[in-house]
């Protein structure tokens, strides 16, 4: 309902202006046809509507909607960056990478669309490029965004088994962000993965000790740490929490069936 309510919005501004109402001599109003609001507006505002169909998993009239924006104003980055988000959520991935590749035609330093192309060449395996593109972000002199690429980077290094550098990537993140649990789970793992466990232990009981941030992920990850540290009261006692907390969840069947090296 909230989403409809903020289309309904941004067609409502979509069409101001279009007719402007007076009141005549006799008190009686009068509408009269204006102008249509400038390309820029209506670009903006077909593009949120873009982003919101897009968010709803609604791609075909996300892509309308993108399609419109481009014809109020052809050179926007931004509704090419959305247009490649949306076709790799279709599954379009050439069409995917030709709209990124047009948004850095057109905002060649601009580190947010390198992240986002970053990020598509991590999901299709293809490491060297993702690493570029992240490390071109990461120095663009404007860019204010390094905590969330240098996770992207580290989460994209781990997958391609290159542990050192994820480390490395993973531990600046968290040092521009330590609140981001995401961080700091991800780099709880690399480190278990290194040997570090006294270390990997520390972040995720980071996650662990917060009632609201903790996870069957979180537990199960710190489960395989105390395991592997020989700690077997506290593997005992993450047990029973993933058994009363998430009873459901795959980890703790992986936690019942004792397949911690899976």
């Amino acid at each position: 309902m909230r989403a409809g309510l903020v289309i309904a919005g941004l067609l409502a501004a979509l069409l101001a202006g279009c007719t402007t109402v007076t009141q005549g001599p006799d008190g009686k109003e009068i509408r009269t046809q204006t102008e249509a609001p400038d390309p820029e507006r209506r670009a903006k505002v077909r593009l949120e509507l873009a982003g919101l169909y897009y968010s709803r998993g609604q791609y075909p009239t996300a892509l309308d909607e993108i399609k419109a924006a481009l014809a109020a104003k052809p050179d926007q980055p931004d509704a090419y960056t959305l247009r490649g988000l949306v076709y790799a959520g279709m599954g379009d991935l050439p069409q995917a990478e030709e709209s990124y590749q047009r948004a850095l035609q057109l905002a060649p330093q601009d580190g947010g669309i390198m992240h986002n192309v970053g990020w598509f060449y991590c999901q299709q395996r293809r490491y060297p490029e993702a690493d570029q593109q992240f490390e071109r972000a990461l120095v663009q002199p404007q860019y204010r965004d390094g905590a969330r690429t240098l996770l992207a980077q580290g989460v994209c290094q781990a997958r391609a088994g290159r542990w050192t550098e994820a480390e490395r990537s993973l531990g600046r993140s968290y040092e521009l962000d330590p609140s981001n649990p995401v961080t700091a789970f991800n780099l709880s793992e690399v480190l278990m993965r290194r040997g570090e466990l006294e270390r990997a232990r520390f972040y995720v009981r980071r996650i662990n000790t917060v009632p609201d941030l903790v996870s069957a992920q979180s537990l199960w990850l710190a489960a395989r740490i105390e395991r592997q540290l020989g700690n077997l009261d506290a593997l005992k006692d993450l047990g029973k929490q993933l058994r009363d907390r998430f009873p459901q969840a795959p980890e703790s069947y992986q936690f019942e069936s004792g397949r911690f090296d899976d």
